[in-house]
């Protein structure tokens, strides 16, 4: 990639956030009014973190940031992402109020205060500059930076841009320990994660990245689970995440155990931040590893490359009770039980990984975990390597919540763009659409029918004339629950770069109550 290098300045930033606590919407729109008696509206604010890119001076990284058009939307509103280290309020202008204390000190009665409060006016017009901000819905902007000084990013999005806001940071790195593709989407802050795949082992360097994106100091425990139960740490309690900082933690420094498979919990004690572990490894690249959807009795990873060469789950159970998980591939023909696979067992609080092969053998595939009666609660992952011995590289796929009404993929090129659909439990139509290219181009949108227990790589539509990178929505229009997954891929030197996003729903919708229902419901 031919990257021409950003300039990012030092500062901070407030974060808020409201669709962590926000309803979905069920697909219908109008169905969740009918239901319970409440309007579906647009989210009106909502926040994201992005973790620090790399720490390879070969790194060259892509942000990007985008908002489908939304019906109903404000017809005024932001979208700004900005260093997490930058002194400024989320929402203020680039020339913001340092402007006009440059103008007020021009005027005092003393010239050497007025000049020196000029040039703090411009001192402070550049740290607030946004690293990344949208222009209009519906068309996706990015940036660039090379090299390991590309920094971690928080960001609000309010009014028209708020509703389905995503962001999603791209880097390749020409070589060393994690060399590669790796790919990530930025999330919210939340208050307790699950990292089921990650390694303390000698072949591995993974860090756990914490963002804390408010003006308060966050407090954090991490545990780590091995194959015997939970590890000794030596620091993993109470980590300080500093205000408008983040924290990378090296797992390795943590524990003195070595160990191939481990299951990070993080838990935050106070305050909230974003996490996301990087996993990067001597021989087979490395990518970036997402928290898994909730500990659950059924689980589904979506979007396996249809050309893997190995696939390695770990499975860990948070509770004390031993479970046999059902284990089933959503192929393009249906369910299907692997052999040899077909239950998988796990003992209560300890992680177990499990190797499962060429498991696609050349057609797309999900994997689909179920607990007897859903009675016990699981998280998952899987290890997903492209390319032969010697020229691999590897991917995360955690275990995803569906895509319940809408969801975003960013970042997408003509080439090298695979969509992967999964509907497990029931026929889904679902409509996907381009958008408009960072540089040019003429959204397109096509409608798909998804068959009961199936798993389809689409022919997702491209952007008449584009121009750049643009993005992949997707929308259920009935049936589901449905499951989707996005894989950046391409070919250097010989290695299959790559890099899976699975696609949770982007929370863009809300149900608000009748005013008159709040108010019977207080007087009860």
């Amino acid at each position: 990639m031919n990257r021409t290098t950003l300039s990012l300045i030092a500062g901070a930033t407030a974060l808020a956030a409201v669709t962590g606590f926000a309803a979905v919407s069920a697909p219908d729109p109008g169905a969740a009014e009918r239901r319970t008696g409440a309007a579906t509206l647009p989210v009106e604010r909502t926040g994201l973190l992005c973790p620090r890119p790399s720490t390879s001076d070969l790194a060259e990284t892509t942000y990007t940031s985008f908002t489908p058009v939304t019906e109903g939307a404000d017809d005024k509103g932001t979208a700004v992402l900005r260093s997490a280290a930058q002194q400024s309020a989320p929402d203020e202008d680039a020339e913001g109020e340092d402007g006009k204390d440059g103008e007020k000190a021009g005027k005092d009665e003393n010239d050497e205060k007025g000049e020196k409060g000029d040039k703090d006016a411009a001192e402070g017009d550049q740290a607030d500059k946004p690293v990344l901000q949208l222009e209009e819905p519906g068309k996706p902007v990015t940036a660039e930076a090379d090299g390991a000084d590309a920094p971690a990013l928080v960001g609000t999005a309010d009014g028209r841009f708020a509703s389905g806001w995503t962001a999603q940071q791209t880097t390749e790195v020409a070589a060393g320990t994690g060399r590669g593709l790796q790919g990530v989407a930025c999330s919210a802050a939340d208050t307790q994660f699950w990292f089921p795949g990650a390694s303390t082992d000698d072949s591995r360097t993974d860090y756990i990245h914490l963002t804390n994106p408010d003006d308060s100091a966050a407090v954090v425990d991490v545990e780590l689970y091995g194959k015997d139960g939970e590890l000794k740490t030596t620091v993993g309690e109470g980590i300080t995440v500093k205000p408008r900082s983040a924290e990378p933690v090296l797992l390795s420094t943590l524990t003195a155990e070595k160990q191939t498979d481990v299951t990070v919990h993080v838990v935050v004690r106070s305050g909230r931040v974003g996490a996301a572990v990087q996993a990067l490894d001597d021989e087979t690249g490395g990518d970036w590893l997402p928290a898994s959807a909730d500990p659950s009795g059924r689980l589904v990873l979506p979007g396996i490359p249809k050309d893997a060469t190995a696939v390695r789950l770990v499975a860990f159970t948070p509770g004390d009770a031993d479970v046999d998980l059902k284990v089933r591939l959503a192929a393009p023909s249906g369910l299907i039980t692997p052999a040899g696979n077909e239950t998988l067992h796990l003992k209560g609080g300890m992680t177990a990984a499990f190797d499962l092969g060429e498991l696609t053998r050349g057609e797309a595939g999900s994997l689909v975990l179920t607990a007897p009666d859903g009675s016990v609660p699981v998280v998952a992952a899987m290890r997903v390597l492209r390319g032969e011995e010697g020229k691999q590289e590897s991917a995360f796929i955690p275990a995803a919540r569906p895509v319940e009404t809408r969801a975003t993929a960013l970042d997408n090129t003509a080439k090298g763009t695979t969509l992967s659909v999964t509907a497990p439990e029931g026929g889904a139509e679902i409509r996907v659409t381009a958008s408009a290219g960072t540089k040019g181009g003429t959204p397109q949108t096509k409608t798909y029918s998804i068959k009961s227990g199936t798993t389809q790589d689409i022919e997702a539509p491209v952007p008449a004339g584009l121009k750049g990178s643009y993005a992949l929505t997707v929308e259920t229009r009935s049936g589901g629950p449905v499951y989707a997954s996005r894989t950046l891929a391409s070919t250097e030197g010989g290695v299959p770069y790559f890099t899976v996003q699975a696609l949770p729903d982007d929370r863009g919708m809300v149900a608000v109550p009748d005013a008159s229902e709040d108010l019977s419901v207080l007087q009860r």
